[in-house]
This record gives structure tokens, sequence and C-alpha cells, in this order.
């Protein structure tokens, strides 16, 4: 060819052209991300509207099933997906892959604002928001100690450390768990008040009017000006209990304050979570990675700057790391890195083995290097960031790159070592098998290639996998084609005489000639058999096919375990706490977990998460899989929780993504759809692969159903909504207004004392004001029974749904797991019923369905 040519006859042409190669590769190294996987911008949208009052019920009806009516004919739309709570709905719009996230939310933004004259007047604004895909913490730091309270160690954490973190190079938000963050807290005592004739909304009306914060302007004389500062603004507890609430009414009366009808302390805002690091109470902070953030140089950033962080904590306050999820990519990019390194090292020796020549040995020891560099040069011209998928596909292209390299070479070294000059044997050499190096190139990038074209979240993964190897191939082509004919015309050597090696290993290799010789032979006079032989291995190959297990992704050691627990509808905070503790103990009396961390009250006030972190992959014989599986039944063994360990997942989705999301949708009730539901677990039950089985449909939520006698409630004057607002102040805790601590802003909250809110009848017990100015319990005006509602109602495909979660038993596939329930579904559900899937299992069918395409597409 004319390149080869060019660059055998200018050696130093073809050296720049491979030292440009090497330099691209190198810049563009240093200004590639990594990370752990390839980026995937996922455009998913959720638009959250609050309804102040208002049941599951209808909040289904008058709020969520407009709004998706009108998302629904959206472009692009892959899952839409709805939950309707108390006072609040939720919808979330996941588009396919391919969609921008910008204009998907757009879109959103524009069908909610057409609908929303339509939804009931009271509704506060929607609010629409894009879900990021890296919004997960990548590193918990847990503080602790024994000599300040929670409310301070929060205080720290919060205002001094977080701000810190937030500034850390790559940092993109940071996440609190178990706060208990400052309030002002304004308990009244019920009977006081109604005493007094006072009513909560004259508690909040005076808050609002006596705790005020306005400029007052300034003096000015001729020669100076003076700022004038209005001290009008509360601090202290003293200063809140010493509010005026109602004036005296006589010349000789005295004015009732706050503190005559209630308390006031700081305490916390929340107490509806807690955290615990290694059994000791603690304030977590998650800290969340930009999308495009190197999360290694974070995590460095982070360490680096922990002593000055531990050197300004108080005195008897300490910082651990309780999980970092950075720890195993750093080792798995560097297992990567050092399996390239051995591949090239095999290949060396192979090469050398076979040719018997150090000086034919260094040539591929050079083109191999010079094309995974270049690679690099692609890789950031396509943004693409250094993970263990790119990094995978230079693994497999060693391979691969060192097949061009060697084919010119030996066709060289064939004519050297027939007494042919060394760049005549070089020009003869390439001339004759450049062709067949371009052919051999596009073949090898063309059966890759087509794997960017997989279909779903799987096929984003490996689309940066497939295009890096078929780049890397595509450089190795050009480098044979260049500096392999130019190295071979420079270095090699016609060697008349060969020394021992050689001789030993000839005879080996001329009688495997020889052998190959007569096997050929047989086979172009035995056609029939050939072609026979052919296809029974074809056939038994697909029937192989079929009996192999599917599954989503393998299951990696990640070094640490996940447990996952639950309490039962209607469980608070300690409820769900107590139990937690039990979980502790597990991890304590494993030897293998050298750190624990729970989370209770996380999503919900009835649920938690715990990290047990492993000690190195080094120091320990067990897998995480095979440590799971013995811990699953210590944690089934909990009472009055839920509570089972996974391990992470393998792509980056999030921790709390089960892999089993088989979904049931129906137009039928909610009563109806639970029975079938039912059926479904009966039948689940028997099946040992599918373990901690649970439904997002609960009905059963316990419920303190209040209901006002309207005509009385009028004959006495008081409304519907001062009752109403009463209750939400007295049991829920209003927030009134704000005071300032520390330079810091923390609410003022209204609430009766805990105390006098424990037992359903205390709702009876509260006072409102009639018409005549007389104080009326509730008792007189509503009744309360107490009933089951459900904790949620949930929507897939604008259709009534229900989500069967589960994990899977070691050695039980997802392929297994989801032919089973479907097998399951077509007996049990009756008609009017289908199925669906979402999260890990709808990913799981999209990317089965696209690989018969992309199988195809490789052999065209």
């Amino acid at each position: 060819m004319v390149l080869s040519e060019i660059c055998i006859r200018r050696p130093v042409f073809a050296t720049v052209l491979s030292l440009a190669i090497v330099l691209i590769g190198l810049v563009s190294w240093t200004r590639l991300t990594i990370r752990e996987y390839p980026n995937i911008d996922e455009p998913v949208v959720t638009v959250r509207t609050t309804y102040t009052g208002a049941s599951p019920d209808i909040i289904e009806s008058q709020v969520t099933k407009p709004l998706e009516d009108s998302l629904a004919g959206i472009e692009g739309v892959d899952v839409l997906s709805s939950i309707s709570r108390q006072e609040e709905s939720q919808i979330t719009i996941k588009f396919r892959l391919e969609r921008d996230p910008d204009g998907a939310a757009a879109d959103v933004r524009d069908r909610v604002s057409r609908v929303r004259n339509k939804l009931p007047q009271d509704v506060e604004e929607p609010v629409i928001a894009k879900v990021e895909a890296d919004a997960n913490p990548i590193i918990y730091l847990a503080f602790s100690s024994d000599r300040h309270s929670a409310l301070e160690v929060t205080d720290v954490a919060s205002r001094i450390v977080k701000p810190r973190l937030q500034t850390l190079p790559g940092a993109a938000d940071v996440r609190v768990f178990g706060e208990r963050k400052y309030s002002m807290r304004i308990w009244l005592d019920r009977e006081r008040l109604a005493a007094f004739g006072l009513t909560p909304q004259e508690v909040e009306s005076a808050l609002r009017n006596q705790n005020v914060e306005v400029p007052a302007g300034r003096i000015e004389s001729a020669d100076r000006e003076f700022s004038v500062v209005a001290r009008t603004d509360l601090s202290t507890p003293a200063q809140f209990e010493a509010v005026v609430v109602r004036a005296p009414q006589t010349a000789d009366g005295y004015p009732i304050r706050i503190r005559d009808v209630g308390r006031v302390e700081i305490g916390a805002e929340s107490e509806r979570t807690s955290a615990r690091f290694k059994g000791r109470p603690a304030v977590a902070l998650g800290l969340i990675k930009q999308s495009t953030a190197n999360p290694l140089t974070l995590s460095h950033a982070l360490r680096a700057e922990l002593p000055n962080i531990v050197s300004d904590l108080p005195e008897g306050m300490r910082v651990d790391i309780a999980n970092d999820y950075t720890v195993f990519i750093d080792r798995s990019i560097k297992s990567v890195f050092t399996t390239i390194g051995e591949a090239v090292a095999l290949v060396a020796v192979i090469i050398f083995v076979f040719l018997r020549n150090w000086r034919a040995m260094l040539i591929p020891m050079v083109t191999i290097p010079v094309s995974l560099i270049g690679a690099f040069g692609l890789m950031l011209a396509f943004g693409f960031s250094i993970n263990t998928l790119t990094l995978l596909a230079l693994v497999l292209a060693v391979g691969m790159v060192v097949d061009d390299a060697i084919v010119v070479l030996e066709n060289i070294y064939r004519h050297i070592e027939e007494g042919m000059p060394r760049v005549q044997a070089a020009l003869q050499g390439a001339r004759e098998i450049g062709f067949a190096v371009v052919a051999m190139t596009i073949t090898l990038a063309a059966v890759y290639a087509p794997v960017a074209f997989m279909t779903g979240r799987t096929g984003k993964l490996f689309t940066e996998f497939a295009l890096t190897l078929a780049g890397a191939v595509i450089v190795s082509g050009f480098v044979a084609l260049t500096l392999s004919p130019m190295m071979c015309s420079v270095m090699l050597r016609h060697q008349p005489r060969h020394g021992w090696l050689y001789n030993a290993v000839e005879t080996f290799f001329s009688g495997l000639s020889r052998g190959y010789r007569r096997a050929l032979g047989f086979a172009l006079r035995a056609r029939w058999l050939v072609m026979l032989v052919f296809c029974a291995v074809a056939g038994s190959s697909w029937l192989l096919l079929g009996l192999l297990k599917t599954e989503l992704s393998p299951v990696e050691d990640r070094g640490f375990i996940i447990g996952v627990f639950s309490g039962p509808e209607g469980a608070t905070i300690e409820y769900v706490d107590r139990y937690a503790r039990q979980l502790e103990t597990i991890f304590a009396a494993t030897p293998t977990v050298t750190r624990y961390f729970v989370v209770s009250g996380s999503p919900t006030v009835s649920q938690g998460i715990s990290f047990g972190g492993l000690s190195d992959w080094d120091e320990r014989s067990i897998r995480s899989t095979q440590l799971a599986k013995q811990l699953f039944p210590q944690f089934a063994a909990v009472p009055g929780i839920l509570a089972f360990p996974v391990t992470p997942p393998s792509l980056g989705q999030s921790a709390r993504n089960r892999p089993i999301n088989f979904v049931i949708v129906t137009s039928a009730s909610y009563q109806e759809l639970q029975a079938v539901t039912d059926r479904m677990l009966d039948e689940i039950a028997g099946n040992p692969g599918l373990v901690a089985v649970d439904t997002d449909l609960k009905l059963t939520k316990p419920e303190l159903a209040v209901r006002i006698d309207r005509d009385k409630a009028t004959d006495l004057g008081v409304s519907v909504e001062t009752v109403g607002r009463t209750l939400e102040t007295m049991l829920g805790g209003r927030q009134v207004t704000r005071f300032k601590r520390d330079a810091e802003q923390y609410e003022v909250i209204v609430q009766v004392a805990p105390s006098d809110r424990r037992d359903p009848r205390d709702i009876r017990d509260i006072f409102v004001r009639s018409r005549d100015g007389a104080m009326l319990p509730l008792a007189s005006l509503l009744k309360v029974d107490e009933t089951v509602a459900p904790r949620e109602l949930n929507h897939f495909a604008q259709r009534r749904a229900v989500t069967i979660t589960a994990n899977l038993a070691p050695e039980y596939t997802m392929g297994e797991a989801i032919a089973f329930l479907e097998s399951a579904a077509g007996r049990i559900l009756p008609p009017g019923y289908a199925v669906d899937y979402n999260g890990q299992t709808r990913e799981f069918k999209t990317t089965s369905a696209g690989l018969a395409l992309t199988f195809v597409l490789a052999l065209a």
C-alpha cells in the first residue's frame, strides 16, 4: 500500500505519526473523566402536587388523574407512574433514553399548565423537577459524640462541615441523615389554653406580630449618619415565653403570656428519623457528586480535607467514614489496569515463543501501547469516560490490536527469513498484506459496533464499551500499516543460523504443521462430514443457549452489604428504631463486618436502611453474596419488622432498587386488586427463589376518621376551617415564624405537648371558641373512629396498579424469576388484568428483546 511504502522509505515520518498518536492519547487521558460506569443522563421528571387535607382517594381522582391524562400524550414517554398519598400526589415520568432531559421537562411544564385550572382551587402549585441520575451519595460521614446532644452534633455537621464539603471540587450537594435541627418548640397546654379562653390561632397571631425583623432606616445630621436597628425579633426561650397573647382587659388586669398557656424550649424540628454508627447515635452527611465529576478525585479531596475538619470539631466529637463507594471503584479500575499489563506481557511471551526472535517481539510491544493510547483520543472525541467498561474494552482490544501487528510482522519476517533484504521485504510484505489488514480491521470493528445499537439502559452502558473497542481496533489497523512495517524494515535481521531454542521449538511446530496439513486434506476430501459436524455443533450450541440462565448483570462484591427493613403500617420511629438495634447486634457479631451504619425513618417513618462495611477483599475469604446468604435467616428472625440483607446493584442503580419489580395493572377497584395480589403472594410463597417479597399496595394503614357535625358547628358559630386549622396546629405542629441563632434561621413551631397526643381520645379534649365566646371541646362537635385506609394508591400507565417486589435467592436468576411470575399470573389473573414491569426487571426485558437484533447485525 502507498501509505506503508511512504512510512518504510521515510521512517522519520512514520515515527512522527506514531508520536502524534501517543501525544494526542496522553493529553486526552488527562482530560477524561474517571467514573465507575458511563454517564447516563436518564430523562426522568417528577410532578409533585400538595392538596392540604385531602385523602388518597380524593388525591387520586381530583389531582393525579387529570394530570396523568394530560402528561400521557408527551412524546417519548416510556413509563408513567404515580402515587396518591395523604395530601400529596407524585407523578413520575420516565422517558426513553434518547429524549433530551431539558426538552422533556419543558414539555411536562407545558402539559401541567394546560390542566392547572381543572385541579381543585385549593391545590398548591405543582412542583416540577428533573431527577438527577447521580443524586445518590458516594461517601457517608458519621458524626457522633458522647458529650454533645444530637442537636449540637447536627448543628456542627450542618452549619460548619456541610458548607465546606459543598465547596469541594466536583461536589454537587450534601444530604443530612438523622438530623436533629434546632427549632423553638412552643408546647401548648390545651386545658390552660381553654381556661384563659384562648385558641391556637391567637397564639400564632401574637408570635407573627411580635417576632419581626424590619429595617428601621437611618438618621442623618449635617456631619454624621446613624443606622437605626430595631431589635424587634426574638431569639431565646425566655423572650418567646414573655410574648403577650392577650393584653389586660381591665386597668388592674394582667397580660396573658405564652408561659401562662404552655412552655417554650429549644428542641428538634423533627424526630421522625434517626441514625447510628457502630451503635452510637450519629448524624450523617452524604456527599453527592456532580454528574460529570470524577468520584475518585472527589474522594481524595474529601480525605485531604478530613484532618482539617477533625481539628475544627468541638472536643469530644468525632467523625468516621461510614461508607465509601469509591473504594470499590478505585480497586476495580486498578485491577483492570493490572489486567491490561498482564495481557500485554502474555502476548509478548507468545510472540517470542512462536517467532523466537527478540527483535520481532519488540515490534508488537511498541505498537500495542501506541494503539491503546491512541484510543484515548477517540474516547475524548466521543465524550466517553475512563470507566470499568471502557477499560474492559481495552483489555479485550489487546488481543485484537496485536492481530494486525502480527499479520504484518509475520509476513515481512517470512520474506527476511527467505533471504530478502529487510527494506525490500518490508515493502513486499506490506504490499501483499495491506488490503487484508484493512479488511480485517473493518470486519472486527463492524462486529462490535452493533452493540452500540442496543436499547435501554444496558445499551447506553455498552455503547462506550463497543465504540472504544472498535476505535482501538481502527487505530491498531492504522498503526499496523504505518509503524509496524517501518520498524520491521529497521529492526529485523536475517539469521542464517539459529540457536538451540529455535531448533528445539521448531521440531514441535513442524510436527504441528504436518498434523494440520493432514487434517485439512481430510476435511477437503470429506466435505459432507465437515458440514454435518458444523450443523451438529451449531444446533447443539443453540439448544445449550436456551438452557443457560439469564440475568441482567452479574453480582459483584462491592465491599459492603445493605440491610433493608420496614415495620408494620403505622409504626412509629421509636418502634422501628428499637428493632433496628437488633440488626446492629447481628452486624457487630459478624467478624467480616468492620463498620455498620443504620438509618431509621428513611424514606418513610416506618422504614430504614443499613450498611455493613466489610473488611478488605484480601483479608477475607467470604464474598459479600455468601455473607448476605448467611445473614438472611438472622435478619428474617428479627421480630416486629421485615428485614433482609442484599448486595448492592451492579450497574449503578440506587441501593434501594430491588431486582424484581413485577407490576399488575387493572381498571378494577383496589379491593379487587388486593384480592388478586393476595393470590399471587400465596403462589410466590411456594417459590424459595424469591425472598423478602413485598408489595406497594397497603390498604391497612391505621387512621382516625374525624367526622364533624356540620349542622351543630354552624349553630354554634364554629367554622369547619377553624376546626381543621386547630387540629393541624395542635396535632401536626405549625411553623409560625422563625428565629435567629448563630446567624442561621430556624423554625418556631406551635404544637400541643407530646403527652397530650398519645391517645385517640386526646382529640376530643381540644377546644375551639364558639360564636358567644365560650370554649367548646371538640368532643361536642365531632366523632372519631378508628379505621384503616390506604397508605398510598398507585397507578402505572394510567391504570390502578400494584408492584410486587422481591430479591433473588443465591443461584436463582432474574430470567427464572420472571418466567415463574409470568406463568403464575397467566393462571391467576382474571380478565381485565395485565402485567407490566418496572426498574431492573423492565431493563432486563428491554435488553433481552434487543439482543437478537444485535446478534443479527454483528453477523451481517
